[in-house]
């Protein structure tokens, strides 16, 4: 394994053979780096490298911000592109509880893997939220059709982007928590193991 460096005062980590004359985080002089160790296992840093999360994330935040912008764009501006603009609106409405979705399962992995359990109070909070969002979602996507794109279609997609607001701020005070080690193990599994090592030292111990 390489070895890592952390900046002392911002706590940036970088491979030591990446390191440049300054932090490229802070800018600060090279002499301020220490040595590093990483705390977490590697299979979780490779499944939590990959971002699943942050990716579906910037996904679905793109759609809850353009939805209501192309709602008041067709209702305030209707001979402004009206047809591309409401087929592009279709089109987000249709595929935004989707992104939702891929959403809510790579953030239940993804805490999973940080925190190895979905049970932190803040955790579970945005867990419910998310949820909240899909429901606001899924209510678009049933009546938009029947209100035309209008005021109840425009409520509601605010109060979608208000939540994922919400939800962002939460998920910003945990972007950089992760518990260290590995997976625990189940405790009934450690149990089974030890009865087998005792069994073991038993059948050894009678045969001599």
């Amino acid at each position: 394994m390489k070895k890592l460096v952390r900046c002392r005062p911002c706590g940036f980590v970088i491979e030591e053979d990446k390191l440049g004359d300054v932090c490229p985080a802070c800018g600060l002089p090279r002499k301020v780096f220490e040595p590093y160790r990483e705390r977490v296992s590697l299979n979780r840093l490779f499944i939590l490298n990959f971002d699943l999360h942050p990716i579906a994330i910037h996904l679905s935040q793109t759609f809850v911000i353009l939805i209501p912008l192309l709602i008041i764009i067709t209702n305030l501006f209707s001979d402004f592109h009206f047809v591309l603009f409401s087929n592009v609106l279709l089109f987000s409405i249709t595929v935004f509880p989707f992104t939702l979705i891929a959403a809510i399962i790579t953030g239940i992995i993804d805490g999973l893997i940080r925190f190895k359990s979905l049970k932190p109070p803040l955790l579970k909070t945005k867990i419910i939220f998310s949820f909240i969002i899909l429901l606001f979602a899924f209510g678009m996507f049933a009546y938009s059709k029947y209100d035309d794109y209008g005021i109840v279609t425009l409520i509601t997609s605010l109060a979608t982007l208000a939540c994922a607001i919400r939800l962002g701020l939460w998920g910003k005070q945990l972007i950089n928590v992760i518990l260290p080690g590995t997976f625990p193990q189940k405790k009934a599994k450690k149990e089974k193991k030890v009865e087998n090592i005792n069994a073991e030292l038993i059948s050894s111990t009678m045969e001599n």
